[in-house]
C-alpha cells in the first residue's frame, strides 16, 4: 500500500484508463533515490491485473554498468514481444532484427529503430491495453533512450502507456509530459513508519528523512545500529544502511552479490557461474532474500531497489570490483555476448591493452553495422584510451568522432575530433577530423568555423579535396560575402558534378539537373544537397521531381531521419507552385518527425515556411507564433535555421494585411548580407515592390528589382520572367508589362496576384469592365488557395466596379488536419490502413483514430467514399 501518493497515483490510474479506450500516453516520473518512483511503477503494473481489463505489462530497469552496452534496456523491455517480429514492415524487420543479434543488417537510419519500437508495441497492443514500465531511465544506454523516447513521442491511438522513471537533472525527454515525486507529507511519513520505533527515533527519523520513503524504512536500523551522529547527503545515508546490511552477510554472499552489481540482465546461470571462482554459489543467494537486498523470479535475480546495487557495488574493494568484470567476461564466450564480455573486459583492465581495445572496437563495429551510433560512439572511445599506441588512439577517436556525428551527439563528435587531431601531425588525417568536425558545428549552426574548418582541410589532402570544397558550400551560404564568393571560386577550379551544378545555380547559365543527379550517389542522402541548389537555378518543377521521388525512396527505405530535409524541399516547391494545402501537409509531417527526431535545425526552417503560408492564410496569430517558435532553440551564438523565412512571413504577414512601411522595413532586411542571395529572398523581392510602391517609397526596392530582373533573365523560366514584368509595371505603371505579365505566365497564386495588380490599375484608370474579369479569375483563386487577405482585396476591388463578388465555396477536407487530409487521400487511393502506416511511420490504429475523425468532417460514411472527393 502507497502512502501519500494519491495524486501521482490519480494520474497514473487516468492514463491505464485512457489506454483501455485505445489512447496512448507517455510520462516521466522524476524524483531523487528513495523517493517512491519505483513503488509507483510496481503499483501501474499491479492496476493493469483486474480480470475484467486486464492489460499487458512490459518492464525494464536500467542500471549503471550497462549504460555503454547497445540496445541492454531496449532488449529488456521488449524481447518478450520479439515473435512479433515478422509483423512489421520490411526495413523496421530488418533494423530490430540486427539490434538483439536475431539477423544481419547494414547500418540503418538511427530513427528507424525508434519507429520498429513504436509499431512492435502498437501491434502487441492489438490484443489490448499495453502498459511500458521503464525504471533508473538515467541509466539507459543511449541506443536505447533514443529508441524509446522516439517511440514514446509518437504514441498516439495504440493503447500503450509508456512511464519512465528518472532522477532529478537527468534523462532529457523533451515533448514529454513530467511528474515529479515530492516528498511525503508529515502525516504520511508518520504512517509509514514502524510503530514498534521508540519516540526519540522516530522523531529523529522524520527530521533526517525529510519525507523520503525509502529513509523512513532504512534509517531505523541506522541508527539502531548506532551509527555516527554526524549530518550526510539523505543519499550517503541510504547507501550507508545498505551498505552496512551487506556487510553483515556471509562471504560467498556478499562475492555473488558483487557479480549482480556488475552483470546487467540479471540472468542467474551467468551470476553462478561468473561467482563460483569467486566463492558464490547458490546457496549463498539465501541470505541475500531474507535480508531482502535481492528477489529471484525464475531464473532472474533482482536488487530489490538500485541504491542496493550502488552500495554493493561502492562498498566493493577496486581489486574484488575488477575481479568481477573479469570472472563475468570469463563465462561470456558465446558469440552473442560478445558485446558484453568486451566491455567487462575493459571494465577489469587498469592499463593499456591492445587486445581488449581491439574487442571493444570489433563491439563498436558491430554497434555501427545495427545503427547503434551512440554505443558505438562509447565503445571506440574506450577502445581508444586503452590503445598502447598513439596513432592507435588517435584513429579510435577519429571514429568515435564519426560515430557521434552519426548518432546525433554533436558535441562529442567536436570533442572527440580535436583530441583525435592533438595525436597525429598528418595532413590525410587532420582533413578527416576536418570533415567530421565542420559537419558537427555545422549543424549546431557555427557556420565559420564548420567553413573554415572544410575550407582548410581541403588543403590537406587532395583525395578529399573535392568532398570538403562541396561541403563547404552550405555554411558558405549562410555566411554570405564573401565566404559565398571565395568558395564558389574554389567550387569553379574542380571536376566535380555537384560543384559544377553549385557554381553554375548561383553565378551562370542553371544546368540540367536531372542529368546531375544522375551523375551524383544513388542514395537519398548524395542527392539532397541538389534540391536547395534547383531552387537557386529557379528549377522548382524539376526539383520538385527530384524531392518527392527521394521522399517516396526514404519512405521504402525507412529513412526517416532525412526526410524532414527532403519534406522541406518538397513542400518548398508546392508552395511555389501555389499548391498551398499539399506544402501544408508536407510540413506538418516533416515537423512531427524532425520534433520527435531530435533535429532542431530542421524544426526552426520547417515552422518558418509555415509561417509563411499562415502569413498567405492572413492568420496573424498563427503567424507570429509560428515565427516565435522557428526562433526559439537556436544555439548559443547561432541564428536560427529559419531567420530569413520568417522575415518574408512577417514582411508578407503585413503585406497582405494594407501595413506597407512595416513590410518594407522587414522585406527590405532580407535583400542584406548574409540573406541577400537566398532563395527566400529572391522569392520575396515582388513582395517588397509591391510593398514599397503601395508605403510611396519605390526607390527602396530598385536595386533589388534589378537583382531579381538579372536573377529572372539567367534562370530563363516564363514565371520568373512574369514576375519581373510585374514588378517592373508596379514601379513604371507601365500597361504594357502588366500584359507582358499575363502573357508571360506564372503559377496560380502569383498569377491571380498579377491578375489583381492589373484589375486595381484598370478601376483606377476607370476600365471597370475590363477590370471584372480579371478580378472575377483572381477572386476564384484566391479562394481556393484559402488566400483571405489577397480574397478580401480581391472582392473589394470588384464590388468597386459595380459587380457583386460571389462568397466563397467551402472546400471539400476544409476542417481537416493536416494529418486527416494526408491520411484521407492516402486512403481514398485504396491502401490498407497497415500500408498507410509503413509510409507514414505511424501505427495501424493511429491511422484508424485519424480516419475516424476525418469521415464525419468530409461526410462519408466509410473509407469507400473517399476516392470520389477532390482532397
Amino acid at each position: 500500500m502507497l502512502h501519500g501518493r494519491g495524486a501521482e497515483q490519480d494520474r497514473i490510474a487516468a492514463l491505464v484508463a485512457g489506454a483501455r479506450t485505445g489512447r496512448s500516453a507517455a510520462l516521466v516520473l522524476r524524483g531523487g533515490p528513495g523517493i517512491g518512483k519505483t513503488a509507483l511503477l510496481d503499483w501501474a503494473a499491479e492496476l493493469t491485473s483486474p480480470a475484467a481489463h486486464p492489460a499487458c505489462v512490459l518492464r525494464a530497469s536500467a542500471a549503471e554498468f550497462e549504460a555503454e552496452l547497445p540496445f541492454a534496456g531496449l532488449s529488456q523491455l521488449v524481447r518478450p514481444a520479439l515473435d512479433r517480429l515478422d509483423r512489421l514492415p520490411g526495413p523496421q524487420r530488418q533494423v530490430l532484427a540486427a539490434a538483439f543479434g536475431l539477423g544481419g543488417g547494414v547500418p540503418a537510419d538511427r530513427l528507424l529503430v525508434g519507429l520498429a519500437v513504436l509499431s512492435l508495441l502498437a501491434d502487441l497492443a492489438e490484443d489490448g491495453p499495453l502498459l511500458c514500465l521503464v525504471d533508473d531511465a538515467h541509466w539507459l544506454d543511449k541506443v536505447s533512450a533514443e529508441a524509446l523516447l522516439f517511440a514514446a513521442r509518437r504514441l498516439h491511438a495504440e493503447g500503450v502507456v509508456m512511464i519512465f522513471a528518472a532522477r532529478d537533472g537527468s534523462f532529457p525527454a523533451p515533448g514529454l509530459p513530467e511528474l515529479t515525486v515530492g516528498a511525503l507529507a508529515p502525516a504520511d511519513a508518520v504512517r509509514l513508519l514502524d510503530p514498534r520505533l521508540a519516540p526519540e527515533v522516530r522523531m529523529r527519523v522524520l527530521g533526517e528523512a525529510q519525507g523520503n520513503p525509502l529513509a523512513l524504512i532504512e534509517l531505523p536500523g541506522v541508527l539502531a545500529a548506532g551509527a555516527a551522529e554526524d549530518p550526510l547527503p539523505l543519499t550517503d545515508r541510504l547507501l550507508a544502511a545498505f551498505h552496512g546490511q551487506v556487510d553483515r552477510l556471509p562471504a560467498g554472499t556478499r562475492a555473488l552479490l558483487r557479480v549482480a552489481a556488475v552483470e546487467d540482465t540479471g540472468d542467474l546461470d551467468v551470476l553462478l557461474r561468473a561467482a563460483a571462482p569467486l566463492g558464490g554459489g547458490p546457496a549463498d543467494l539465501r541470505a541475500a532474500e531474507e535480508a531482502r537486498l535481492v528477489e529471484v523470479t525464475g531464473r532472474r535475480l533482482r536488487f530489490r531497489h538500485p541504491l542496493v546495487r550502488a552500495a554493493v557495488h561502492a562498498a566493493a574493494p577496486y581489486p574484488e570490483r575488477l575481479a568481477a568484470h573479469r570472472a563475468l567476461a570469463d563465462v561470456l564466450t558465446a558469440p552473442d555476448t560478445a558485446d558484453r564480455r568486451a566491455w567487462h573486459l575493459a571494465a577489469a583492465t587498469t592499463g593499456p591493452d591492445e587486445q581488449v581495445a581491439a574487442a571493444l572496437e570489433r563491439t563498436a563495429e558491430q554497434a555501427r553495422g545495427r545503427s547503434g551510433y551512440g554505443a558505438a560512439l562509447a565503445a571506440f572511445e574506450r577502445a581508444a584510451e586503452l590503445s598502447d599506441e598513439e596513432t592507435a588512439k588517435a584513429r579510435r577517436l577519429l571514429l568515435a568522432a564519426e560515430s557521434g556525428l552519426q548518432s546525433g551527439h554533436l558535441g562529442d563528435a567536436v570533442r572527440l575530433a580535436e583530441r583525435a587531431a592533438g595525436l597525429v601531425d598528418e595532413p590525410t588525417f587532420h582533413a578527416r577530423v576536418a570533415w567530421v568536425e565542420g559537419h558537427a558545428w555545422f549543424w549546431q549552426g557555427g557556420h565559420q568555423t564548420a567553413y573554415d574548418l572544410m575550407t582548410g582541410g581541403a588543403k590537406l589532402d587532395p583525395e578529399q579535396r573535392d568532398a570538403l570544397l562541396v561541403a563547404a558550400f552550405h555554411p558558405a551560404w549562410y555566411l554570405g560575402e564573401p565566404h559565398l564568393g571565395a568558395c564558389l571560386d574554389q567550387l569553379a577550379t574542380l571536376d566535380h558534378p555537384v560543384a559544377r551544378y553549385q557554381v553554375a545555380a548561383v553565378r551562370g547559365r542553371p544546368l540540367p539537373l536531372a542529368p546531375t543527379a544522375g551523375q551524383v550517389g544513388g542514395e537519398p542522402r548524395d542527392r539532397v544537397q541538389l534540391c536547395g541548389l534547383g531552387f537557386v537555378a529557379g528549377q522548382d518543377a524539376e526539383t520538385y521531381e527530384l524531392a518527392g521521388a527521394l521522399v517516396a525512396r526514404c519512405r521504402a527505405d525507412g529513412v526517416l531521419g532525412l526526410l524532414p530535409t527532403l519534406l522541406f524541399f518538397l513542400a518548398e516547391a508546392e508552395f511555389f507552385h501555389g499548391r498551398h494545402r499539399d506544402a501544408t501537409v508536407s510540413l506538418d509531417e516533416a515537423v512531427r518527425v524532425a520534433r520527435d527526431g531530435g533535429q532542431p535545425l530542421w524544426v526552426s526552417q520547417l515552422r518558418a515556411v509555415q509561417a509563411v503560408l499562415a502569413a498567405v492564410a492572413g492568420d496573424e496569430a498563427r503567424c507570429r507564433e509560428l515565427v516565435a517558435s522557428a526562433l526559439d532553440g537556436a544555439a548559443a551564438g547561432a541564428e536560427a535555421g529559419g531567420r530569413a523565412w520568417t522575415l518574408w512571413a512577417l514582411g508578407l504577414l503585413d503585406l497582405g494585411h494594407g501595413r506597407a512601411e512595416s513590410a518594407v522595413t522587414r522585406l527590405a532586411a532580407l535583400q542584406e548580407n548574409p540573406y541577400a542571395h537566398q532563395v527566400c529572398a529572391y522569392r520575396s523581392v515582388p513582395d517588397l515592390v509591391e510593398a514599397a510602391v503601395r508605403a510611396g517609397v519605390p526607390e527602396r526596392a530598385h536595386e533589388a528589382y534589378a537583382r531579381f530582373r538579372a536573377w529572372a533573365e539567367r534562370v530563363d523560366q516564363p514565371w520568373a520572367m512574369s514576375l519581373a514584368y510585374r514588378c517592373r509595371a508596379l514601379l513604371t505603371g507601365d500597361e504594357q508589362d502588366h500584359l507582358l505579365a499575363l502573357k508571360a505566365g506564372g503559377r496560380p497564386f502569383e498569377q491571380a496576384r498579377t491578375e489583381l495588380l492589373y484589375g486595381e490599375w484598370l478601376r483606377r484608370a476607370r476600365r471597370k469592365a475590363e477590370a471584372r474579369g480579371l478580378l472575377q479569375r483572381a477572386l476564384h483563386t484566391f479562394d481556393r488557395l484559402a488566400a483571405a487577405p489577397w480574397a478580401a482585396r480581391a472582392r473589394g476591388e470588384l464590388e468597386a466596379t459595380g459587380l457583386r463578388a460571389p462568397q466563397p465555396a467551402a472546400s471539400a477536407g476544409a476542417d481537416l488536419t493536416p494529418q486527416e487530409l494526408q491520411i484521407a487521400r492516402l486512403a481514398g487511393t485504396g491502401l490498407s490502413n497497415r500500408d498507410i502506416a509503413a509510409q507514414l511511420f505511424l501505427s495501424p490504429k493511429t491511422v484508424a483514430y485519424h480516419l475516424y475523425k476525418a469521415y464525419p468532417k468530409l461526410g462519408v460514411a466509410g473509407r469507400g467514399e473517399l476516392g470520389e472527393l477532390d482532397l
